[in-house]
């Protein structure tokens, strides 16, 4: 128990000392893990701790929320915290919008470094993860049959980009079709291995797929890729927020994120890294006073723009240093287990997504056998207030599962007894 006051105590220190606020949501969070820890032992992932955190965010009554992959919620906190944000603005709107927010602007920048264990000089705050694949895109100096790498599994917002300013220039895509359920990790790195040649400059990979959760491994394709001169972009749109990311040890040049999903922040918000190296090869997407800024910040040079949602952005990281990265990546791994364990003996539903660790973390895809995926989705809406997705694309026909730390044990029981129904009817 003393060294979990210790922690506790560390983590105040850290998460609080440096907060954008210090409201008692924030506080009673914590207050509440030391009772929890009392009542229950030291053991730290237990299911009314979980509870806790679920009641902090504010979904609507009855709904078991399941499709993070789409768009997350934003807890309470960072909802209060935008809104005191924007009462500021509005209150001196040329005062906040233009200087006397600085600051505070820095400080978030410097709580997405610290997530990413990059410098700060490496991350732009920038509005989604399309904005950082159209930055990518739009500044590569690239020769007509030169080559971009992209899987068979990119979203289309970042094979879109590619097709929009590189293609019409001679620049070729080609198409790496990747396994749907790889037994290993090299079994995906050889993919791109096989497809590289001699024109080959840039391999843009999505680090989790939108359509059956697969994890692929950016640390060793950005390895093998960098010993041919190729550039690695990264959509890490599904990945951010959902397990802990290091950027220098994963290796790539450009990693481009949306907040609102696996971070919780208020919607519209991005982080953008780029290496100081790779930083030289792009341009701004939009030019105004400061376009020459020599730093990343020139990235993100609108003018005017919604600050409160940027600094919602460091509030939401505030929120999840409470809690804390490593509990937060071994929630989402406990809730992948159960799931499967909760399915793995029932012949009327099958994974369309890895099993191993290394390969999956918090989406996963099932196939209820004989059914078509969209009205079994509709049927959970209808009859259960259960929100996932259909996933149609890549012979799926499954229902994409999006597991997320306001889920519980409970509300995946919930979840597999209404697929068990909906199947059975």
């Amino acid at each position: 128990m003393t060294s979990r006051r210790k922690w506790l105590a560390n983590s105040l220190a850290t998460v609080v000392g440096t907060a954008l606020l210090a409201p008692a949501d924030l506080l009673a969070l914590a207050e509440a893990e030391i009772n929890l820890a009392n009542q229950l032992g030291t053991k730290e992932d237990n299911e009314a701790y979980w509870e806790l955190v679920k009641s902090q965010f504010v979904l609507e009554k009855g709904l078991r929320y399941f499709n993070n992959g789409s768009l997350g919620t934003c807890p309470e906190y960072v909802f209060q915290a935008t809104e005191h944000f924007r009462r500021t603005l509005d209150g001196f709107p040329s005062r906040y919008m233009w200087g006397a927010w600085d600051d505070q602007k820095e400080a978030v920048r410097e709580k997405a470094a610290e997530m990413f264990g990059v410098s700060t000089e490496t991350i732009a705050l920038i509005h989604n993860t399309t904005e950082g694949m159209n930055l990518i895109a739009s500044s590569l100096k690239l020769a007509p049959g030169e080559e971009i790498l992209l899987s068979n599994h990119e979203h289309s917002s970042a094979r879109i980009p590619w097709k929009y300013w590189q293609e019409e220039k001679g620049v070729v895509l080609k198409t790496v079709d990747l396994p749907l359920l790889p037994e290993s990790k090299e079994e995906i790195v050889a993919r791109f291995q096989e497809a590289i040649t001699p024109k080959t400059r840039v391999i843009s990979l999505v680090h989790v797929t939108n359509t059956n959760g697969m994890r692929l491994p950016v640390k060793e394709i950005s390895e093998m890729a960098h010993e041919h001169g190729i550039l690695v972009a990264v959509d890490g749109a599904q990945s951010m927020g959902m397990f802990q990311i290091n950027l220098t040890e994963l290796g790539c040049d450009f990693f481009t994120s949306s907040s609102h999903k696996w971070l919780f922040s208020p919607k519209g918000m991005g982080i953008f890294y780029a290496t100081e190296a790779a930083q030289k090869l792009l341009k701004p997407l939009i030019v105004c006073r400061g376009y020459d800024d020599p730093s990343i910040r020139r990235f993100e040079n609108y003018n005017t723009r919604n600050l409160p949602e940027l600094l919602g952005l460091g509030a939401a990281l505030d929120f999840r240093n409470l809690i804390g990265q490593e509990k937060i990546e071994r929630r989402i791994y406990t809730l992948k287990t159960y799931l499967r364990e909760q399915l793995a003996d029932v012949d009327w539903f099958i994974f369309k997504t890895p099993a191993s660790n290394d390969l999956s973390a918090g989406i996963q895809t099932v196939e209820l056998v004989g059914r078509e995926a969209d009205e079994a989705n509709q049927d959970l809406t209808d009859s259960y207030q259960i929100d996932c997705r259909h996933m149609m694309s890549h012979s799926l026909n499954g229902l994409r599962i999006s597991l997320a730390i306001f889920n519980t044990k409970a509300d995946v029981d919930y979840l597999v007894a209404a697929l068990k129904t909906v199947q059975a009817g």
